[in-house]
């Protein structure tokens, strides 16, 4: 069984840095250059200069923006703006956040985890990887020897037990604070009780953890392990201790059934397509989809999508056409299913339920006849989509090493996140979703605490 524990995290000695607000990031994969600007302004030690510090004139192997962030991590320390925690512990995160209208608190916690391989033990991941993310991540880890950003994990609590341990503890003790960019609120307390440690380890003993965010990390962890035991095994002429940092990753870990717990979708923008009207969409589709006219426009996006949010079926999706403004609804028919299970035969019916699963096998794969198309653009935030669409897609390589053309985006889809069960449910079967299928909100903010492997 997943394997959690407290450890002695670095955080920022807010005495010296100032506000917690300022030195904190998103993820780096959701950091777009004007946002890594506007984090650099903010204070001289956010970690965006750890978790995505720019490439500069005159890198090359021996000076670059992961030796930059390793030189960064090891001077805060050292001058004190990066402190380590005196007792090992857990860290209570909570996030406050509004969406569709609403308030939401999203409870969890921040730990070591051991380290399983996919397929060896109850740690399971719902979503493809691309090597490139993996190789970068990699990189930066092997230059700062050190978790700069965690893991986002599910597991199935129905009552909510583990974090009921916690909040117990926190109640009445003022947490760290930090706003994010987006407005969202971050609250922090770590948690040194031996006792607490101990119920909640216990709690979350025979719990399987899904990974929700964070993939590539988690491999690039595994990855990062293996190198670091082949190297003791060299010089030590023995295996890895149990207890080196190395086998063991930063993760959140949130109950699939927090009220808090919100999956909103990620559009696609395709790149690598022939020109194609809405006409021409239409005839491909065939009579594996039900279609009609939706309107005209990229603005026309964000009406359409509150249409197909409140229809609420993972087989309706819009498709817009660049050749002629045009937007197309398509809904999957009894003949689309049937071809689904034909050409995912390997393929669970939980699998081949999902949108983003028809979406790329059968449409783009299948009846479009594209299955080695470049990634698509993934946009989170529906507002992103008619921007895309009217601005294109950006030429060359961007923060986290995807490849633009800088030419139009043919076509845009609109199309249905998947939810926490069906998370489970595929990842329980062995299988992984399509790349980018969930999008939970909020991001996990880094910098809050770093955990050092070494």
């Amino acid at each position: 069984m997943p394997q959690i524990s407290a450890f002695r995290g670095l955080r920022f000695n807010l005495g010296q840095v100032g506000s917690l607000s300022n030195v904190v990031a998103p993820p780096y994969d959701v950091i777009d250059p004007e946002l890594q600007q506007q984090l650099y302004d903010a204070n001289e030690h956010n970690v965006v200069r750890l978790i995505l510090n720019r490439d500069e004139p005159g890198d090359d192997d021996h000076q670059n923006r992961y030796t930059r962030a390793a030189r960064l991590l090891k001077d805060w320390h050292r001058d004190g703006a990066l402190v380590t925690e005196s007792d090992p512990a857990i860290y209570v995160y909570h996030q406050h956040y509004t969406a569709n209208g609403q308030e939401y608190t999203r409870r969890g916690f921040m730990c070591r985890c051991r380290l399983e391989r996919f397929g060896e033990g109850n740690i399971y991941p719902h979503e493809e990887t691309h090597g490139g993310a993996k190789a970068d991540r990699l990189k930066l880890w092997k230059a700062c020897r050190a978790n700069l950003s965690q893991i986002f994990g599910l597991y199935p609590d129905n009552f909510n037990q583990a974090q009921v341990i916690l909040e117990g503890a926190v109640a009445g003790h003022a947490p760290l604070e930090a706003t994010d960019h987006l407005g969202v609120v971050n609250q922090l307390w770590p948690v040194t009780d031996i006792e607490t440690i101990t119920m909640l380890e216990a709690a979350m003993a025979q719990l399987p953890i899904y990974i929700a965010d964070g993939h590539h990390r988690y491999e690039t962890a595994c990855n990062y392990r293996d190198e670091v035991a082949a190297t003791w095994r060299e010089q030590h002429g023995e295996d890895l201790p149990d207890d080196h940092p190395a086998n063991f990753v930063l993760m959140m870990c949130v109950s699939m059934s927090d009220p808090g717990m919100q999956v909103l979708p990620t559009h696609r923008l395709f790149r690598g397509l022939p020109a194609m009207t809405a006409a021409d969409l239409t005839e491909k589709l065939g009579d594996c989809f039900e279609t009609e006219a939706a309107g005209n426009g990229p603005d026309r996006a964000i009406s359409l999508w509150e249409e197909i949010e409140l229809e609420d079926e993972q087989g309706t999706m819009a498709f817009y056409t660049a050749e002629d403004d045009a937007w197309t609804l398509a809904r999957l028919t009894k003949t689309g299913e049937a071809k689904l299970a034909e050409v995912a035969s390997d393929r669970s019916d939980d699998w081949r339920g999902l949108g983003v699963s028809i979406l790329h096998r059968l449409v783009m794969d299948t009846l479009l006849d594209a299955p080695n198309l470049p990634a698509p653009k993934y946009v989170r935030a529906l507002e992103e989509v008619p921007t895309g669409l009217k601005e294109g897609d950006s030429a060359g390589r961007d923060l986290t090493g995807q490849q633009g053309s800088g030419g139009r985006f043919e076509i845009g889809c609109l199309v249905m996140p998947a939810t926490v069960e069906h998370i489970r449910q595929i990842s329980s079967n062995g299988e992984r979703m399509p790349a980018k299928s969930t999008y939970f909100y909020p991001k996990v903010l880094s910098g809050l605490v770093i955990n050092p492997l070494e």
